[in-house]
């Protein structure tokens, strides 16, 4: 494995759109949600870790979720974890993550991934993430991202669109944030349009120097603790500080911004896994297309349908279609699919009428 080459794990949502099973205290990133015996978070750093050194992982954080990815993931060290006091976005904890990295290996190559993200072809994903990691190696002023190929108009996904030409990497010309159905549909048509994974490789000098021109008051406040980075002063330094950070995605001020974007199309299927409806379509399905994690079902003319319970149960439906049907402890979710979306509005309403225990 290359010495240079580091990871960065996103694992700090909450996961709303996968309520009642993603919870503020227990959130999806840490748990079996294709039961494949795996958390997301498990899988994510297992398939980064077959070309990455496990002792070049890092994981981001909420700070209340340290146990979690401890106890999940026991081999990792208090230096790889990154802990955020507070809910900044991303432009903050990957700024101190990077600035880590860079004080334990100036020359390293960085790749930021989200821990939720559905792979299933690791050669592929091995072999794109090596191909950008070798560019940035080349160029040491590029930032780079990486697309997904879009096979339908989706308005959930923000979308990247780049200069044609003869290469596989091609220049940014565009990020567009989640677009209406009409608009997608224009992009698709185009041809140079891809979905945005959130999946970022960059050298961490490359991505520093960005940092100190497009966000130069974040970067002046982060550099200041360039001395407790992967010490034991580091908490302390981070609790005090990481709350004047501006709340701000990596995206808006970085990468929108900067002079030097590229993309690569993934080679990889890929989903973000961020709905009920994006794990049913990745899952096995029985004749009548209805997908069971856990549950034993039972049916008499209904399809469609995706069914979760927390542990073994039989699951009786009669005349169900296109349907959510989740059982997990005090709660019961009985939704349509085409409503997907507004789960997460359900859970807040749950919260306000019946209480903190359902968040």
């Amino acid at each position: 494995m290359n010495k240079d080459y580091y990871a960065v794990i996103m694992a700090g949502g909450v996961g709303s759109r996968f309520w009642p099973v993603s919870r503020q205290a227990f959130p999806k990133q840490f748990h079996d949600m294709l039961g494949t015996g795996e958390s997301l978070l498990q899988t994510t750093f297992n398939r980064i870790n077959t070309f990455i050194p496990s002792k070049n992982t890092l994981v981001l954080t909420n700070g209340d979720y340290q146990d979690l990815v401890k106890a999940q993931l026991p081999a990792l060290t208090n230096t790889q974890l990154v802990l955020e006091p507070s809910m900044n976005n991303t432009a903050p904890c990957i700024l101190l993550s990077a600035m880590k990295i860079a004080k334990e290996n100036p020359n390293a190559l960085m790749l930021v991934a989200p821990s939720d993200h559905w792979i299933e072809n690791l050669e592929g994903f091995t072999a794109d993430i090596t191909k950008a990691f070798e560019e940035c190696k080349q160029d040491k002023s590029l930032l780079m991202t990486l697309g997904i190929q879009p096979t339908f108009p989706n308005t959930g996904y923000g979308y990247i669109a780049y200069k044609k030409g003869e290469k596989a990497i091609n220049e940014v010309a565009q990020f567009t944030e989640k677009p209406d159905y009409k608009t997608a549909k224009d992009f698709l048509a185009q041809g140079n349009y891809l979905w945005n994974a959130g999946i970022f490789v960059w050298s961490v000098e490359a991505i520093l120097a960005a940092y100190q021109k497009y966000l130069p008051e974040m970067y002046a406040l982060f550099a200041a603790g360039e001395a407790f980075y992967n010490t034991a002063g580091e908490f302390d330094f981070i609790e005090k500080n990481y709350a004047k950070s501006e709340n701000i995605s990596v995206d808006y001020g970085i990468m929108e911004k900067a002079d030097k974007v590229a993309v690569l199309p993934a080679s990889f299927d890929w989903s973000d896994l961020g709905t009920w409806g994006s794990l049913y379509d990745k899952l096995e399905k029985d004749p009548n297309n209805n997908v069971s994690v856990r549950a034993k079902l039972q049916i008499d003319n209904s399809s469609n349908n995706i069914v979760r319970t927390a542990a073994e149960k039989l699951v009786i439906l009669k005349n169900v279609n296109n349907y959510i049907i989740v059982d997990e402890k005090e709660v019961l979710l009985i939704y349509p699919k085409e409503d997907e979306q507004d789960v997460k509005k359900e859970r807040l309403r749950a919260i306000k009428e019946q209480g903190d225990k359902y968040q």
